[in-house]
């Protein structure tokens, strides 16, 4: 028995030996796990710029890259407000010249944006920035080249010679070339940046950041025009347009330093890349699909191998189309804000050039047409400031709502307009209708381009900004469409009407949206309960 009880004793401090071993070298193996985990966290903070603590922002950066983006729309303004007068004045008593332009500027947006969202996102932003300044500096000194060769040396009679229809094309190829470069420099700064430069920050600071960007280029609406106008006016035509080109080359060496030395100045930029590389294969990311979707078609049978050749025509053909660009963007829970954005591009209740083309057929000085401008760029800019109140007060999808119905409201007087028996009267009545329409136009831009940096995962950010301007581009060829069909200017009216009916739609869609998110549209237990003190009061 004794023999037995110490076997016991033996065995049992055996196996109490064991266990305290065991547990000592599970207890040392996750020690060790934790001491990688947290190696493995503090790599990944390093990788992807991650801290604990919020950096301060320097002010002299964001300085530059304001004077910076300045720089970039004023140029462009410049070209936005002159392209309809250069081509009303080479062949007057008909839009098409202007028409045609815009269908060959918003082609080219439409098919090639979701290209420039998704090159974007793939090479470095030296190169973009590079390749962004260089283009765009070419293509506008070889479109205002042009036009002032079209301005010289041909007249109406001309229409059908060669050199005057190649300097036409190479006015209209230009002009889209250097708005993709444009649109390339929008989406790198405005869609980008802004959102890695604030990202640590408080929320407050990409409001006021998103303001300050839509500000400048409101500004440049107000004054680029109203300079143009006077140099049009006052001097000529020609000389416009040779400003114009010497503007875009100059500045450019100031505006690369600007850039460079911003992109310098935060670290996060350039760390940001490496970010994507880790979240681009992520679950909901288009790499991760388009993967799935490589790893499946080499699995296909014998027979799929055999028609290897369809395939191959199949996914060039979706790689020029973007098509994948579109099913990202269609997946995203923003889709019906950025529809309901695009359709306000489906209109010409705008100073765009269809509307500044018959103001001038109209009668309407191109200095008036320039001030007019002026006034709906001021209304643009107070938008930028009322912006963050009312987003402070509600929310960034009520302060939409608001907006867009608003602007719905300032556009009845442009309905009204169409008739007024009067021409001038009706001219004013239609400036004015759209120059007060901007205040809830602006807002609701800002609006949705919040709602879409606040929803859209980083990975996706430019492919989504590419294909919300490319669908803007492509409801806004439609709208030059309409002009080439209706190219008479004295049948406008009929043009205000049907943008009237897609502003209404658009406003619609939105709400839409806001009922299926909210659930309602107004607190009426709320409403209720102010009319019932009210009554009682009384």
């Amino acid at each position: 028995m004794a023999s037995s009880l110490s076997c016991g004793a033996i065995s049992s401090s055996i196996s109490l030996v064991g266990i305290s071993s065991s547990n000592n070298l599970s207890q040392g193996i996750e020690e060790r796990g934790e001491e990688s985990e947290e190696h493995f966290m503090e790599e990944r903070q390093l990788l992807l710029g991650e801290s604990s603590q919020q950096s301060v922002i320097d002010p002299s950066l964001l300085r530059r890259m304001y004077v910076g983006h300045f720089l970039s729309r004023w140029g462009a303004r410049m070209w936005e407000f002159s392209v309809a007068l250069y081509m009303i004045n080479i062949w007057p008593d008909s839009l098409l010249f202007t028409a045609i332009y815009g269908v060959v500027e918003a082609a080219s947006t439409t098919l090639f944006g979701p290209v420039v969202g998704t090159w974007i996102e793939k090479i470095a932003y030296k190169q973009v920035l590079r390749m962004w300044l260089l283009i765009r500096s070419l293509s506008f000194l070889a479109a205002g080249g042009a036009v002032t060769a079209l301005l010289v040396y041909f007249g109406p009679a001309s229409h059908k010679s060669v050199p005057f229809v190649a300097l036409l094309v190479i006015t209209n190829i230009s002009g889209a070339i250097s708005v993709l470069s444009t649109l390339a420099g929008t989406i790198l700064i405005e869609r980008d940046w802004v959102v890695v430069i604030s990202n640590g920050q408080p929320p407050e600071v990409l409001v006021r950041m998103n303001s300050i960007i839509r500000r400048i280029d409101l500004i440049c609406k107000l004054f680029a025009p109203v300079l143009t106008g006077f140099i049009i006016s006052f001097v000529s035509l020609v000389a416009s347009a040779v400003i114009l080109a010497l503007w875009n080359v100059l500045s450019v060496w100031l505006e690369y330093w600007l850039w460079i030395t911003v992109y310098n100045g935060f670290p996060a930029l350039s760390e940001n890349k490496q970010r994507r590389k880790i979240e681009v294969f992520s679950n909901d990311s288009l790499g991760a699909r388009i993967v799935e979707l490589s790893n499946i078609s080499r699995e296909g049978t014998l027979e799929q191998e055999r028609t290897n050749w369809k395939r191959k025509i199949t996914e060039r053909l979706s790689k020029l189309l973007s098509f994948d660009a579109w099913i990202v963007y269609f997946n995203q829970d923003v889709v019906l804000p950025g529809v309901a954005l695009a359709l306000l591009y489906f209109s010409v209740l705008s100073f765009g050039t269809l509307m500044t083309a018959t103001l001038e057929w109209k009668g309407i000085p191109a200095y008036v047409i320039g001030i007019a401008r002026w006034i709906s760029a001021i209304i643009g800019i107070m938008a930028t400031f009322v912006y963050p109140i009312v987003h402070s007060r509600i929310s960034t999808l009520r302060t939409g709502l608001w907006s867009i119905w608003s602007q719905w409201g300032f556009l009845l007087v442009c309905l009204a307009s169409i008739w007024i028996n009067n021409s001038i009267t009706s001219a004013w009545m239609l400036m004015g209708g759209v120059a007060a329409s901007r205040l809830g136009l602006w807002m609701f831009d800002l609006g949705v381009m919040q709602l879409m940096q606040d929803q859209v995962s980083e990975a996706d950010r430019c492919i989504v900004g590419g294909v919300q301007s490319s669908l803007q581009s492509m409801l806004d060829l439609l709208t030059y469409i309409m002009g080439m069909v209706v190219s008479d200017p004295r049948d406008f009216a009929q043009l205000v009407i049907l943008s009237f009916i897609i502003v209404s739609s658009a406003a619609i869609l939105y709400t839409f949206h806001c009922y299926r998110v909210r659930k309602h549209l107004l607190h009426l237990d709320k409403i209720l309960a102010k009319i019932n003190w009210l009554v009682n009061s009384l």
